[in-house]
């Protein structure tokens, strides 16, 4: 059996040109990065306002387990299913960070024969976007030591700098660090940090900016620190927001390539959902509407992660909609929910199946009950499900009044996805007014309430000494009407990790709270969630190489 950069591999890509007049960009928007990648320039929707846009559909999963779901993979095998059904879609993806790829994760340009290619550039470095983003965030932590460092004019307090160093690698040795020793000449010694690229507000800012003018002034408005009085202090007051654009001029560009059927995929920022937004851009999303009737996104891990932030603050804040919501999940996944053994997923068991099936329901009710969005169950299909399994989760989604459909993308690509196909567009022709979880004008804490007790299925949130203050400040500093972006462990719908399933009667402890006033939300940090992940026992990197020819083997 192949893997799957093998079978990428296989797939001699077209010309990206091609694939851009497939999706109706002409030539002149492209700027090329070899024969298989290009960026489109922001003058496509300046041109194309009027145009109207096409359905939005949203991906999302259950819990993630360690025996995979498939998500990426859905996204992409639906998005080549439509086009097998004869409907114009595009696919708009997020960039994988480097940290997963080299940690557990692997890849994460889908799987199969349902795979964005060229896997290889895009799991690497791909367009640079990174390496932007991360150069452009420790920029501005460089001109605040040495505004320090020069005579600190605007007298800010380095106990109270929250601005951050960041690296797109799993590294947890620089989670906390001490910087500026050895000397006068080296700096003012201070404690300091690194987060992932993808938790840098930075990259928010990229991935929800609409323009160049949003872009620098979300930047501006970045707090790094206070001042000794309590002022806050910004990018805008140190001067950076305009070396910082300029760094980003390429990177907010969305990234045009193409699935291996050649359907049209924009992949464009990487926020993770358990610590970020966790959503694509808003120029990708609104680029792949234009371009298509179907545009198929989704977001990081499940229901109450990834898509309550596409809902609660993509959506909030840009009017998109979807129009449909897939919800993936796993007969092995539901089985380990149920109890069942990573090593004994191959073997029948309906009761731990009959155990797991919670967690599934419960992500289903977000999105048709919370949400308000027609949805439908995609069960990843393997070969080990056996039909009595694969009935059970039928009927238990069934008397919840969603369909479910196998979903055999990985195995036959596009043609895989076509039943999948069908029941989408389906649904997008039915009418729904969605709703979100909580309204701009609530307080925060019941914000964040909201989320707790109708995403989560918690009794409420719990907050650590001086929280509560934190949150109070902001509120008075004129903050309140901001969405959260809850910070927790994707591996379940609490902040413990080990509570699988469909955990009751739970709180979630708030630790911490963070102002990120240029992405327009304030991050609410639950549980033991880091923002820099650390690399497992064995890396994933142990397993990639490259040969004489160019050839790299190991990316999962």
């Amino acid at each position: 059996m192949l893997t799957d950069i093998e079978i990428a591999q296989s797939i001699k890509p077209k010309v990206i040109t091609d694939i851009a007049s497939t999706a109706s960009i002409a030539d002149d928007y492209l700027e090329l990065y070899g024969k298989s990648k290009a960026k489109v320039s922001l003058s496509f929707l300046k041109d194309h306002a009027q145009k109207p846009d096409g359905n939005l559909i949203l991906v999302t999963a259950i819990t993630p387990t360690p025996a995979g779901e498939g998500k990426t993979t859905t996204t992409i095998g639906l998005a080549d299913g439509l086009r097998k059904i004869g409907k114009r879609s595009v696919v708009a993806l997020r960039e994988p960070s480097m940290g997963p790829v080299f940690g557990v994760k692997g890849g994460a340009a889908g799987g199969g024969y349902a795979q964005v290619i060229p896997m290889e550039d895009i799991n690497l470095h791909f367009t640079g976007d990174f390496h932007a983003i991360g150069a452009a965030n420790n920029l501005l932590a460089a001109m605040i030591d040495n505004h320090i460092f020069q005579g600190n004019s605007l007298g800010i307090n380095p106990s109270t700098i929250i601005w951050r160093r960041c690296v797109d690698m799993n590294d947890r040795q620089l989670r906390n660090v001490v910087d500026g020793l050895g000397g006068s000449k080296n700096g003012v010694p201070r404690e300091d940090g690194y987060d992932i690229t993808v938790a840098s507000e930075v990259m928010a800012i990229l991935c929800l900016s609409t323009s160049i003018t949003d872009l620098k002034d979300r930047l501006g408005r970045i707090i790094i620190g206070y001042s000794y009085e309590g002022k806050a202090v910004t990018a805008g007051d140190l001067k950076a927001v305009g070396a910082m654009a300029a760094i980003l001029k390429d990177a907010i560009k969305p990234n045009l390539v193409q699935t291996l059927e050649g359907t049209p995929a924009f992949i464009h920022g990487g926020p993770f959902a358990n610590i970020a937004h966790g959503c694509n851009s808003v120029l990708a999303t609104r680029m792949a509407l234009k371009c298509a009737d179907y545009a198929v996104t989704e977001a990081g891990f499940g229901a109450d992660l990834g898509a309550e932030k596409f809902m609660d603050i993509k959506c909030r804040k840009t009017g998109l909609r979807p129009k449909a919501v897939v919800i993936v999940a796993t007969v092995r996944a539901l089985k380990m929910h149920g109890g069942v053994k990573k090593d004994n997923l191959k073997e029948e068991n309906i009761q731990a199946l009959e155990n797991g099936l919670p967690n599934l329901l419960r992500h289903v009710s977000v999105m048709r009950d919370v949400y308000k969005v027609p949805c439908v169950v995609a069960i990843n299909k393997f070969y080990t499900d056996t039909q009595a399994e694969l009935s059970l989760v039928e009927q238990r989604c069934n008397e919840l009044g969603v369909n479910v459909v196998l979903s055999e993308v990985w195995e036959k690509g596009g043609e895989g996805g076509m039943a999948l196909a069908s029941e989408v567009v389906r649904l997008c022709e039915m009418p729904s007014t969605i709703t979100l979880t909580y309204e701009d004008e609530a307080p925060i804490e019941k914000k964040i309430n909201a989320v707790v007790t109708k995403i989560y299925g918690g009794t409420k949130a719990v907050y650590a000494a001086g929280v509560r203050t934190k949150i109070k400040k902001l509120e008075e500093a004129g903050y309140g009407s901001l969405p959260v972006c809850m910070a927790k462990t994707q591996y379940s719908f609490s902040d413990d990790p080990k509570k699988l399933c469909a955990p009751t009667d739970f709180t979630i402890t708030v630790r911490d709270v963070k102002l990120c006033a240029g992405s327009g939300f304030v991050v609410v940090y639950t549980g033991e969630i880091l923002t820099m992940p650390g690399l497992p026992k064995v890396p994933a990197a142990e397993t990639i190489d490259i040969d004489e020819n160019g050839i790299i083997t190991g990316l999962m």
